[in-house]
């Protein structure tokens, strides 16, 4: 399967991958854990079916310490006993950041004030930009249809 596009060869897209990436740098950065950032990347990416991203997710998720257990549950968060707390949160609104179409009003207050409750104002800034970055590189790889299964930890430096 090829994508429908080659993005990775287009410096159009080497400009706006650069970009979105520079952006990004500072939420990696923030002091919304590691761990929190990689689930949030993650379930963005299932919901939206972006399986390129998936992949990278999982696998850098992996390389950095996650556990299998914990990334073959994140679908299943709701479920699932292995998350803290403050990790649900940022799961539901990572959620409900992605679904905005489907729901009627975007983001409820309740998910707003559960999120508040275990993150700082600077911390909620990271994750609401981490959720927009996330739908946004799921978006072009899904529009082009970018194949799965290849990535390899650290690819993009």
């Amino acid at each position: 399967m090829d994508a429908r596009l080659n993005l990775f060869g287009s410096p159009l897209a080497g400009q706006a991958f650069k970009h979105l990436i520079a952006a990004g740098k500072p939420v990696a950065e923030s002091t919304l854990p590691a761990a929190t950032q990689e689930l949030v990347k993650i379930r963005a990416s299932q919901i939206n079916g972006c399986g390129f991203c998936t992949d990278m997710h999982t696998k850098e998720a992996t390389h950095a310490g996650e556990t299998q257990t914990r990334l073959n549950l994140v679908a299943a968060w709701r479920e699932a006993t292995v998350f803290t707390d403050a990790e649900r949160a940022a799961l539901e609104l990572t959620e409900q950041g992605t679904r905005v179409a489907d729901a009627a009003g975007g983001v409820t207050d309740d998910a707003w004030a559960n999120a508040a409750k275990y993150y700082d104002e600077e911390e909620l800034t990271a994750l609401v930009l981490l959720i927009a970055f996330i739908n946004a590189f799921n978006r072009l790889n899904v529009i082009v249809q970018q194949p799965a299964g290849g990535y390899q930890v650290g690819q993009f430096g």
